[in-house]
């Protein structure tokens, strides 16, 4: 199958590297000429063969909104494009409405994976049209780790980045709590290898996990987190989680306390900032900020 990506970032550049070695043709196109395969997105849409898929990897908002207004006016009726980034999912029902007036389907797709992706394969969660997604379905086969699980047509058009941004909600609450048990741990005088401590707990424990994994990883690495310092940012999708919930009156205190947590972040020098740090930076290569 032939697909064009847009966007060839962390992720994106090595969505197309496991594509590929998948056996489909993947045709590249980013603003950094060096990593690209074409120079703009015309020339991208000139070389695929009809009906086109065209998947987006590009910073959600403005970017995102940038790239669909020009493949609307550059795909013909039939082609399909999928929105792979951060998107919020009421902006596809917009982008479905937008593409549908002009005969192009919209497939919306919640990816998770970060840097361990091109090895692992990522979790997908899509949403859109049955026809629309059995079109694009070699490449979420390609893109899905081995075996029975890892994804999911979740749903109507918006549903796969509506489940991706409850997915990253649980993902803020579970980093929150190994992040309070490092520090309560690191505070007391009897426990003397915090590190091992959090070791020993990956096997045979009901809280192991990859991220309990990453965590060893970030303390092998330093052992008591003393070269970050204790700010994390947020994505922006632990907001839309909490935003939904009021909107839907669920109640989600744990995610919605360790969306508050990463805002304390920002006012002083957090040690359970420091392991939510660490753990952004080994699961998605997000940037740390070191101490001075």
């Amino acid at each position: 199958m032939e697909l064009g990506l847009v966007g060839l970032g962390k992720m994106g550049g090595n969505m197309r590297e496991r594509i590929r070695r998948a056996g489909h043709t993947v045709i590249g196109y980013d603003r950094n000429p060096d990593v690209a395969d074409v120079h703009s997105l015309g020339d991208l849409v000139d070389r695929l063969k009809g009906p086109r898929v065209v998947w987006v990897m590009v910073p959600a908002g403005i970017a995102t909104q940038t790239t669909i207004d020009e493949l609307a006016e550059l795909l013909s009726p039939g082609d399909i494009v999928v929105d792979g980034g951060n998107s919020r999912w009421t902006d596809d029902e917009k982008h479905a409405e937008q593409l549908n007036a002009k005969g192009i389907g919209f497939v919306d797709c919640g990816v998770s994976g970060g840097v361990w992706g091109l090895e692992n394969g990522y979790a997908l969660m899509y949403g859109g049209a049955a026809e629309h997604v059995a079109k694009v379905q070699p490449i979420f086969d390609a893109l899905k780790p081995e075996g029975d699980f890892g994804s999911v047509h979740a749903g109507k058009v918006g549903a796969g980045h509506f489940a991706k941004m409850v997915h990253n909600g649980i993902e803020y609450a579970m980093m929150q709590a190994y992040a309070e048990g490092w520090e309560l741990l690191e505070a007391v005088d009897s426990v003397t290898d915090v590190r091992e401590v959090f070791r020993s707990w990956r096997e045979g424990t009901v809280i192991r996990s990859w991220l309990l994994d990453l965590a060893v990883n970030a303390l092998d690495d330093d052992e008591h987190l003393q070269k970050l310092r204790g700010y994390a940012e947020d994505s922006g999708e632990g907001r839309w989680t909490v935003e939904a919930a009021i909107d839907n009156a669920v109640p989600l205190p744990a995610i919605t306390a360790s969306l508050f947590a990463r805002f304390a972040s920002r006012q002083d020098d957090s040690p359970q900032m420091k392991m939510i740090a660490a753990l952004r930076n080994q699961f998605g290569g997000h940037a740390v900020e070191n101490k001075k």
